[in-house]
């Protein structure tokens, strides 16, 4: 009996793992990068990608490990990528299973060796999304659902963009709980060359945590409500794309 409901509990355990994910790799140019394992030591890593520590998902906006999923520090071994701008980046999942919510791609100017920075003081600006794609909220291919079916994600660095050190944050926004949305967030340092000017500023720019509100309708949402479900509209999170136009 003992042995039974160990069995029974580890594959509940193995089920939930399996139900999250996080990126764990990046593919720059002909370059793959190895991303941080978060079930493996810390000891020893090196990786563009900030740590965290595993694929759970962050329930609050306010949570102090909304920006990058972890205390907003790198890690003793934090690498960078050195990327031209206009470069695209695809990220990479080795599991997801929530197919209703959107992706979005933000980054942050770390005014300095991003290193030294701590994320959540950070201003953030979104330079990609994919919400709801076709259909309806209810019944709909959406964001996430890509990444379900290909476990990858690209975005492109604004080639307007000015050169400096940047992180970049892919989250994906699941919804599939209602009015319970999960945000799974993981960020990797860049470091972004060229001849670019562009500097988002103004409305472009927010920051994590403080910049969703937890009452936003499209974060706090019933997918399963007859009347939501049956739109064909969605407005992602956050402030507008900055294309560098």
């Amino acid at each position: 009996m003992f042995t039974a409901s160990l069995a029974v509990i580890g594959s509940f355990l193995v089920s939930q793992v399996a139900a999250h994910g996080g990126v764990t790799s990046y593919v720059i140019g002909l370059t793959t990068y190895p991303g941080w394992q978060p079930y493996n030591s810390a000891t020893g890593q090196s990786s563009i990608e900030r740590p965290y520590s595993s694929y759970d998902p962050i329930l609050s906006v306010s949570a102090s490990t909304f920006s990058c999923n972890d205390n907003g520090q790198a890690s003793a071994g934090q690498l960078s990528a050195t990327v031209p701008a206009g470069t695209t980046i695809v990220a990479k999942w080795p599991q997801w299973t929530h197919a209703q919510g959107p992706v979005m791609v933000y980054m942050a100017n770390c005014n300095g060796p991003c290193t030294s920075a701590n994320s959540n003081s950070l201003k953030w600006f979104k330079i990609a999304q994919t919400g709801l794609i076709s259909g309806t909220v209810g019944n709909g291919k959406w964001g996430t659902g890509l990444v379900q079916d290909t476990l990858q994600y690209s975005a492109t660095i604004p080639a307007k963009l000015a050169p400096g050190n940047y992180l970049i944050r892919h989250e994906l926004l699941a919804l599939h709980q209602a009015n319970t949305p999960q945000f799974y967030p993981e960020c990797a340092q860049l470091i972004v060359t060229g001849s670019g000017t562009g500097v988002p500023s103004g409305s472009y720019l927010t920051s994590f945590p403080g910049g969703y509100s937890a009452s936003d309708p499209n974060i706090n949402i019933n997918i399963y409500d007859a009347t939501t479900a049956a739109r064909t509209t969605y407005t992602v999170p956050g402030p507008a794309v900055w294309t560098g136009n």
